[in-house]
């Protein structure tokens, strides 16, 4: 038995040489120890997506989010559909008072409001909306498609 200690944030070249391997690891674990279905987004099927009606894929996911988000809310919350409509998405998960801020020594995807996008077939299923500030990623909200509750991704995205 052979033990490593690798550098992971930031990557090292031994972390990005055995990552292929070591997320096959811990997938096979979660599945066989966790009862994880296999189907469970990877790290290919989340994307990190500025808050920012300039930036081309928030604008081409906006309506999907938006629809998801009212699908949601309606179920897990009870809300009713004026509870829930795109103004009111706008405003309480895509309006933020953070500015874009990118720093030589900072994320390259810089700071600032984001909404972490799972995808699966084709479709948004779950949105972590986060803050990453300077010293810290600041969980917003996470709403996802009730008919995937059984993936609990709140608990995928809290670990994540």
């Amino acid at each position: 038995l052979k033990v490593r200690v690798v550098r992971s944030s930031p990557p090292s070249s031994q972390f990005k040489a055995t990552f292929q391997e070591s997320y096959q690891v811990y997938k096979r674990y979660q599945m066989v120890v966790h009862k994880d279905p296999p189907d469970k987004p990877t790290i290919n099927q989340v994307r990190l997506v500025p808050v920012s009606f300039e930036d081309p894929q928030f604008k081409s996911s906006f309506n999907q989010s938006a629809t998801l988000f009212a699908k949601y809310q309606m179920s897990v919350h009870k809300d009713t559909p004026s509870d829930c409509g795109e103004n009111e998405f706008t405003r309480f998960l895509c309006d933020s008072p953070l500015e874009v801020e990118h720093v030589p020594d900072g994320p390259e995807c810089g700071y600032g409001s984001f909404h972490q996008q799972y995808w699966l077939d084709g479709k948004i299923i779950a949105v972590g909306v986060i803050d990453i500030l300077p010293y810290c990623v600041s969980s917003v909200y996470l709403y996802y498609d009730p008919d995937f509750s059984f993936l609990s991704l709140g608990v995928y995205s809290a670990l994540r």
